[in-house]
C-alpha cells in the first residue's frame, strides 16, 4: 500500500520482482509498517484496509 494506492499480488508460486518492488521503500527497506497475520502480509498503511481487517 502507498498512501491510497493498493496493490495485490499472488505470492503463492514465489515473490515475483513486481511484489518485492512493490514492497520496498526508497531507501531499499521494506515499507512500514509490515504484519503478517496468518497468509495475509500487509506492507504500508492504508487506514481503510486496516479497519477492514482489524476493528480500529
Amino acid at each position: 500500500m502507498k498512501g491510497k494506492q493498493i496493490s495485490e499480488f499472488d505470492l503463492q508460486g514465489g515473490y515475483s520482482q513486481e511484489a518485492i518492488a512493490a514492497m520496498l521503500g526508497p531507501t531499499g527497506n521494506l515499507r512500514a509498517p509490515t504484519i503478517r497475520s496468518g497468509r495475509l502480509l500487509l506492507v504500508g498503511f492504508n487506514e481503510t484496509v486496516f479497519r477492514t481487517h482489524w476493528q480500529l
